[in-house]
Parts: C-alpha cells; structure tokens; sequence
C-alpha cells in the first residue's frame, strides 16, 4: 500500500471513528426520550453506533470490527456515558451534529462497500452491505425501542444518500483508484444535507398515476351516488 493509499485509510477510519460518536449520540438522545437508565442509554447508543458494521460483517462472515479494533467499542462507550452525563443541545449543537452526522454516512456507505468488494463479493450485494452498514443500526435501535425504522418512514433522504456515496464510490474506483473514497463520502454526505435543508423526501404513493386514480373512483361514487 503506497503511502497516499495508506493516508485516505486514515482518513477514512478517523471519519469511521467520528461517525461511531455520533451515531452513539444520536442513539443516546433517542435513549433519553424514552427515559431509560444507564444501562438502557450504554445498549442503545452501541446498537446505534455499531450494529450496521455488525451485521454487514456478519454477513461477510467475518468477526464484527467492533470485537477486534477496541477504538470501535471505546468511542461507543465513552459517548453514551458522556450523553448520560451531558445533555448535548443548543444552536451551536443544531447547528454542527447534521455535518458530522452527514460526513459519517458518506464514511460508512464507502467503508462498508469496500469492505464488501474486497471479500470478492459482487458490486451490487456490496453497494447494498454499505447502505446497510450506515443506516442499519439505526433500524435495529428503532426495532428494539417498538418503532419503524425511521428510514422506512417518510423522512429525509437517508439511506438513499448512502446509496447515492456508495454507487460513486463504486463508479469512481474504475477510474481513480483509492482517490474514489473521498469523492463517495462527500456525495453521500452532500446528497444528505442538501435533502435536510431542502426538505426532500420520497414519495409514498406514484405522484401522477395515485391522482388520476383517484379522480375516477370519486367521479365513478358520485355518479352512483
């Protein structure tokens, strides 16, 4: 591995590490909303943060990262315990957690498809482990609290963001090599706060069909009527 190689696997493990932060933050808020104890905040803030990158290595058959490289569990810990302690709001706070959230899933989407990829697995299975890897902690946490997954709800664009960083970074790995990781995670990442701030989201029923359907079943009642 050439030097340049080795330093964006920095980067990219250092985003990966941010990104276990702050999904065991957001998993501690949503821990606090339903008032739970200690024990309860440590349990959902590591689902949060880890379960993603769990299953995906599950899948992969491999050991969970989060068993083998203690930073993984470390980070986890320490910002649920930090999230008991303090509670972390205020403009200044709204104002930064969309981009580290943002730039974390832009890391996972790629960090999760090159995992994927390297095992030999084929692109599209891999593009779909690194959507998994970031949103799928979250779904677990929603799951074990009794919720819908917020990603199956109508929301920002969230797992479609990832799919979006992970099918560049696939693209770009063709042409420019180890150079394609920082193109997928700023796309993921951008495509995330520009539906935030844009207010995308995806349709829940066909936009031109669902109108025109039923604009004939209220003329057919009336005509009954």
């Amino acid at each position: 591995m050439s030097e340049q190689q080795e330093l964006i696997a920095q980067v990219l493990r250092s985003i990966d590490l941010l990104g276990v932060v702050t999904n065991a933050l957001l998993g501690a808020a949503v821990a606090r909303q339903f008032n739970l104890d200690p024990v309860g905040f440590a349990i959902i803030s590591m689902i949060s943060a880890l379960g993603g990158g769990a299953i995906r290595d599950v899948l992969l058959n491999q050991t969970p990262i989060a068993l083998t490289d203690g930073a993984y569990l470390g980070c986890a810990l320490v910002a649920s315990g930090l999230a008991f302690l303090v509670r972390f709001e205020g403009r200044r706070w709204r104002q930064v957690f969309p981009y580290v959230d943002a730039l974390a899933l832009g890391a996972w989407a790629v960090a999760g498809t090159q995992k994927a990829l390297l095992t030999g697995i084929s692109p599209l299975p891999a593009v779909l482990l690194g959507v998994l890897t970031a949103v799928g902690g979250g779904a677990v946490r929603d799951v074990m609290l009794g919720q819908v997954p917020s990603i199956f709800r109508r929301s920002e664009l969230y797992a479609t963001a990832a799919l979006a960083g992970a099918l560049v970074y696939l693209l770009l790995r063709e042409v420019v090599g180890p150079y394609s990781a920082p193109g997928g995670v700023l796309v993921g990442a951008g495509v995330c706060l520009l539906a935030r701030r844009l207010g995308w989201v995806l349709p829940t029923e066909p936009a031109i069909l669902v109108p025109q359907i039923r604009g004939k079943a209220i003329n057919r009642f009336r005509r009954r009527g």
